[in-house]
């Protein structure tokens, strides 16, 4: 096995610990897990038959104390266990202080023998009040600190008192220290995620108290190693008495270490930082009492620790609130051309958040202001963001390995996503910070230990001061930056589903207007019309009209734009008309093709549309048809249907044509024309052949009146609706 390898599986073994229930206890007091309502004794740690004089599994509560402490502890049970906590009782002849919680369905009983331990006294605990005066008075987290760190370690009285805040990365950073003046300082110190693992914290954020008053101790097992009744160790996560983890015993005694207490600081539910407790004199095991006066003060500086925080970026906060409404009221002044208001205006999208560099992506199309990295590179980044759950990333090469090469432009990347569909976002660029980093001790200098159950990370052993200059990491975006990023998003979706809105509603407005309300009566012609929208919110380009033209010939049209939305029905109204023009004027259909392509090249290039058109005589039953890349028309005679494949030529806009050809037949008798769009045969099972192929069946088969035939062909192709339909059935009568 390669060194790598050994060491990712150390730390895989490392983040499997299981640190909750490692199955014993610290040997400074005793553990009892009884069952209630008897309190009968199920668990016991190995040393408690020499506290009690006597073994106890089997036992009872009521047979380990005297009847006056039993019925004072049976009355606690009936309350809220901490405000009970600790019940000072006597086991043979000695003070201890009683401490129970709950877990795994038992009752967990923690006993602490009183003599021992270190009494800060009355006198402290009588300057309380003023201690959380000071607390409340620190306008700054470095002041709060050196209160919390100089009282912390008057009340325990440990050699060594740290204030200890994470960083994004779970990097601890020493921010105030109170130490015994020998020491050599820890202030201003990194410390690296590794010090704590992810179940040690996860632990840390649950209880907010960790003793360790003899590191050098030897571990208590319970008895037995299973809990009855559950089939497995005991849950110990919330036990002051829980043993602790070897590898981080060993991680004490390379700092000289001989006793420890860290206590947790949590601001709004989330692991902010410790206070971290050290002794090197001894062991030192503070009373219970002031311990809890140590959490007390803890707790009481996490509340603080929301306005501290938000204080320092009140004028960050201010400044981008404002920068915010100046960009929502541009937005709000152009809704339907929100890039420009971004991108354009006096304040752009790049002011208003501190970055180097933004990208603006709207409608498909992408901005970019400031120093951002090659266009090109823009949307590969943000996808593989997007891909990975990322959103705002102050080291985007460890996100995605593939660019940290972008470090000199896009080390840090905020990014917010536009809904609609199109790949729209808005991101900021910050590029990479050069920092000097100083360590307690190199890092990366833990090694790996084999043991009987395989190899261990063993934790560094100088804590010597250590520098480097981290590289690829940018200023982190802050939650009030990234809060504004969202809204502005927010803010472009709300726009974008208006504009959408709105544009539908006069999409749908402006076809309804290229519709006819009713066919008009030809004598000798019997006609018939469905138009059917998609089933989706949009609007497409189908249409279809009626011509009439000189001498009673009549031209029957059915023509589709490509898109769909406003865009599409407003060329579909240019061309409609257009044809209308041209059909009156050209000598047949194929010419007045020939024309409305023209019109398409010289004034609306880039568009594309199909159409066809059938030239009716009344009179003498002779029918012209030429196609501009629409599917054939149907001619169905007594019991047969056949597609009109002559006379089609290419799209409309997408080539030069030299002339669009003509077909001409005679409808004679029961002869039936159906012109149809795609949308009645390409979305079905089986394509577009199978669509043909069900659509000449139905028509072959089906009734002769136009109204009757439309009815035949829907029921039986039963076209799923997600694309517009129209249809059009000629008969002579």
């Amino acid at each position: 096995m390669t060194s790598t390898a050994v060491d990712a599986d150390a730390l895989a073994r490392c983040a499997d610990e299981p640190i909750a229930v490692p199955g014993a206890v610290q040997p400074h007091g005793v553990l009892l897990a009884v069952r209630e309502p008897g309190l009968d004794v199920v668990v016991a740690s190995a040393n408690a038959a020499a506290l009690f004089g006597r073994p106890v599994r089997g036992a009872t509560l009521d047979e380990l104390l005297d009847a006056a402490e039993a019925e004072r502890l049976r009355a606690g049970l009936a309350d809220e266990l901490a405000e009970v906590n600790p019940l000072r009782v006597t086991v043979g002849g000695e003070d201890v202080d009683l401490v129970l919680h709950r877990a795994d369905g038992l009752l967990l009983t923690e006993w602490e023998p009183v003599r021992g331990a270190a009494q800060a006294g009355p006198e402290w605990h009588r300057r309380l009040p003023t201690v959380l005066q000071r607390l409340s008075a620190a306008t700054t987290l470095g002041q709060l600190g050196e209160v919390l760190a100089r009282d912390v370690r008057a009340v325990t009285g440990f050699d060594r008192v740290m204030v200890y805040r994470f960083d994004r990365a779970w990097n601890g950073e020493v921010i105030a220290e109170d130490r015994r003046a020998d020491l050599e300082p820890f202030l201003g110190l990194w410390f690296p995620a590794s010090d704590i693992p992810a179940q040690a914290r996860a632990l840390y954020a649950t209880n907010w108290m960790r003793l360790i008053p003899d590191a050098r101790y030897e571990r208590v097992p319970l008895e037995p190693p299973v809990a009855p009744g559950s089939g497995r160790p005991l849950d110990l996560s919330g036990a002051m008495l829980r043993s602790v983890s070897p590898v981080h015993l060993e991680y004490l005694a390379n700092m000289g270490v001989a006793a420890s207490m860290s206590i947790s600081l949590i601001d709004r539910g989330v692991l902010w930082g410790l206070i971290a407790c050290h002794h090197y004199a001894g062991p030192n095991r503070p009373s219970y009492t002031d311990r809890v006066a140590a959490e007390f003060l803890g707790r009481t500086a996490s509340l603080l620790l929301p306005t501290l925080g938000d204080a320092g970026e009140q004028a960050g906060v201010v400044e981008v609130a404002q920068r915010q409404a100046e960009l929502a009221a541009a937005i709000g002044r152009t809704p339907r051309t929100p890039a420009a208001a971004l991108t354009g205006g006096e304040v752009t999208a790049l002011d208003l958040l501190p970055a180097d560099g933004a990208a603006v992506r709207l409608g498909g199309r992408l901005h970019l202001l400031g120093t951002t990295p090659p266009a090109d590179r823009v949307l590969p980044l943000v996808t593989a963001l997007r891909a990975a759950g990322v959103t705002a990333t102050d080291s985007v090469g460890r996100v995605v390995p593939g660019a940290a090469d972008l470090a000199g432009t896009a080390s840090g990347v905020l990014l917010a996503e536009v809904a609609g569909g199109r790949d729209d976002f808005v991101a900021w660029f910050r590029p990479e910070t050069l920092r000097e980093v100083t360590w307690g001790g190199n890092p990366y200098t833990s090694k790996t230990a084999q043991t009987d159950a395989g190899p261990r990370l063993s934790p560094r052993r100088s804590f010597a001061a250590w520098s480097e200059t981290v590289r690829e990491t940018s200023r982190p975006w802050l939650a009030h930056e990234v809060a504004a990023a969202g809204r502005l998003a927010a803010l472009l979706t709300e726009a974008a589903v208006n504009r959408a809105s709105e544009d539908n509603r006069l999409a749908g407005a402006l076809q309804r207007t290229l519709l006819l309300d009713r066919l008009p009566e030809v004598p000798g012609v019997d006609l018939a019309a469905r138009y059917l929208p998609s089933q989706e919110d949009v609007v497409g380009g189908d249409w279809y009209d009626l011509v009439p033209l000189p001498g009673g010939r009549i031209s029957i049209v059915l023509g589709d734009v490509a898109g769909h939305g406003l865009a599409a029905a407003a060329i579909t109204a240019q061309l409609r008309h257009a044809l209308r023009a041209h059909l009156l004027r050209a000598p047949g259909p194929g010419a007045a093709l020939d024309g409305l392509n023209e019109v398409i090249g010289a004034l609306l290039p880039g568009e594309l549309a199909t159409a066809v058109v059938a030239e009716l005589d009344p009179a003498t039953g002779e029918v012209v048809i030429a196609s501009a890349g629409h599917l054939p028309v149907l001619h169905a005679t007594a019991g047969a249907a056949a597609f009109l494949h002559e006379g089609r030529g290419p799209a409309l806009g997408l080539l030069d044509v030299a002339g669009y050809r003509e077909t001409r037949l005679r409808l004679a008798g029961d002869d039936r024309l159906l012109l149809f769009s795609d949308g009645l045969v390409e979305r079905g099972p089986g394509g577009l052949d199978a669509g043909l192929a069900a659509l000449r069946g139905a028509v072959a088969a089906g009734p002769v009146p136009p109204k009757a035939l439309l009815d035949a062909v829907l029921a039986t192709l039963d076209p799923p609706g997600t694309d517009d339909i129209t249809l059009l059935a000629v008969a002579r009568t």
